[in-house]
């Protein structure tokens, strides 16, 4: 039997190894092409060349999965609402699966905008008081300050989390090439971005599902305007956004490289960029010229993001772990010097997970600060390790007092493209505001199938055809969170 069960455990290895050798078979290959005398053959020559087209446009794809990620959003807003600084959609009745972004809140109010200096020049922004929002670049950078405000400089917040303090104030937007003297107007809070495109995100929080009116009413306050032009501006245009089917995803096939195209024709040619603008032109992107890339290319291109877009998903699943015994993996790094930045590295592995699956960009995302900013957990498998399944039934055990300072959430979401499910539900969420049914203890219990779990239950449902994975918001985030005293339960199956 010992020697029955050594045999089968060899076989086993060999099997093993065999695969993984097989796996390397392709490189294999290409490393042990022929030199004849001292020359490649004409057709090794053309594979390593498609070999290079490749890897090139893999990478590049990764590189721009940011700005991919934000003209996704941007081409698709204004197609559906029209485009120009001045048009600033709100989520008036909040966010549903209607509209197809990566990793939306359902349970706040969103507003979302898209700026060009290069075509309106420097934008002033006025932020109305109560406010609470974000400014990033087009590859999704927190904007920052032009020196030192009140002391220090500051990064991407708008409103409350920013210098205005939520008292509002006029935000000054300069664009990366500006040259120009200051204004002297010393009610400006000047902030310079390093792309030409800007994105404008606000976000409102209710303390009622039912009253919406409050955040929406504060957001619409905005204005929006060239620099010196806010009498001859264009009238403000605030858009409900919800309800209206779009789909802001970014693309995952050829059509990538030539959103990339429009990206490099239009922005701003940042030296910090030169490397990768350098393999944009290796493909055929190149600032100035025309992308039409022969059939060959093209084909190559097309397996290159699909590729790339794969290789993210697999980033995603291989972040690191908020707890040594849970599966909840950790959305954002949280010891880096500046969100993904290192003393001598920038995480390129964790940047670009995070712009698979979600957009936007704060320090108060990576902070942590009790009772500031947000955290964000979520797992993609059950207690068991299992991925989760839209056809099984599950239950997830918030314990009592849930370490929220100002409310929590529980969301679904596709694992496949980060967005909303869409269950049939009015939301694929449940939040602190919908006061869910709560045990004895304090604790709260949500299932997750696609029937329900029965009446007074709390219930989130999933589609039997599709996976799902489990996000858990939790808004000014309290001690118990940080030292783990407070941590979600896995999710486990029900029978």
């Amino acid at each position: 039997m010992r020697i029955a069960a050594y045999a089968l455990a060899v076989a086993l290895l060999s099997t093993t190894t065999s695969f993984a050798q097989s796996d390397l078979g392709h490189y294999e290959a290409l490393a042990t092409l022929p030199f004849v005398n001292g020359n490649l053959s004409a057709g090794d020559v053309r594979k390593l060349q498609d070999e290079m087209t490749f890897q090139r446009a893999t990478q590049l794809y990764l590189w721009a999965l940011p700005s991919l990620n934000m003209y996704g959003m941007k081409e698709a807003s204004e197609a559906k609402f029209g485009k120009g600084y001045n048009v600033l959609p709100i989520f008036k009745d909040r966010l549903d699966a209607k509209t197809v972004i990566t990793t939306p809140n359902s349970d706040v109010i969103y507003a979302l905008g898209y700026l060009d200096l290069k075509q309106d020049g420097p934008m002033v922004i006025e932020a109305p008081p109560g406010l609470q929002g974000i400014i990033d670049d087009f590859r999704q950078r927190p904007i920052s300050s032009v020196g030192e405000i009140d002391g220090r400089m500051w990064s991407g917040d708008v409103g409350l989390p920013g210098p205005d303090r939520g008292k509002g104030g006029k935000y000054l937007i300069l664009p990366p090439d500006f040259k120009g003297d200051l204004p002297k107007d010393d009610g400006f809070f000047v902030f310079k971005s390093q792309t030409y495109g800007v994105f404008v995100f606000w976000r409102g929080f209710f303390k009622d599902p039912k009253q919406l009116e409050e955040p929406v009413k504060v957001m619409e306050q905005t204005k929006i305007y060239p620099l010196g032009k806010k009498d001859s501006a264009k009238p403000m245009q605030f858009p409900n956004a919800s309800g209206v089917p779009i789909n802001m995803l970014y693309p995952h096939d050829f059509s990538a490289f030539e959103v990339l195209d429009r990206y490099i024709q239009h922005e701003y040619v940042d030296p910090a960029d030169f490397e990768f603008r350098g393999m944009a032109k290796a493909i055929g992107i190149e600032k100035g010229r025309p992308f039409n890339p022969d059939a060959n290319t093209k084909k190559l291109l097309e397996l290159a993001a699909q590729t790339a877009w794969r290789m993210g998903q697999v980033e995603t699943k291989r972040l690191p772990k908020y707890y040594s015994d849970r599966q909840w993996l950790q959305g954002l790094p949280t010891d880096s010097v500046h969100e993904f930045t290192y003393e001598t590295y920038n995480d390129i592995a964790w940047r670009t997970a995070m712009f698979t699956m979600g957009y936007s960009n704060s320090p108060g995302m990576f902070l942590n600060l009790v009772d500031v900013g947000a955290k964000y957990p979520f797992t993609l498998a059950d207690a068991d390790g299992d991925a989760l399944d839209g056809s099984k039934a599950y239950k997830l055990r918030l314990p009592p007092n849930i370490p929220a300072k100002l409310f929590w959430s529980v969301t679904l979401y596709d694992p496949t493209t980060g967005a909303g499910i869409d269950n049939g539900q009015p939301f694929p969420s449940l939040n602190q505001m919908d006061k869910p049914v709560a045990n004895a203890d304090g604790s709260v219990d949500i299932y997750f199938g696609p029937k329900s779990p029965g009446a007074g239950k709390n219930w989130i449902a999933t589609n039997p055809d599709k996976g799902f994975f489990v996000m858990v918001r939790l808004y000014g985030p309290a001690k118990p969170f940080f030292d783990q005293t407070w941590k979600p339960d896995d999710v486990v199956k029900v029978k």
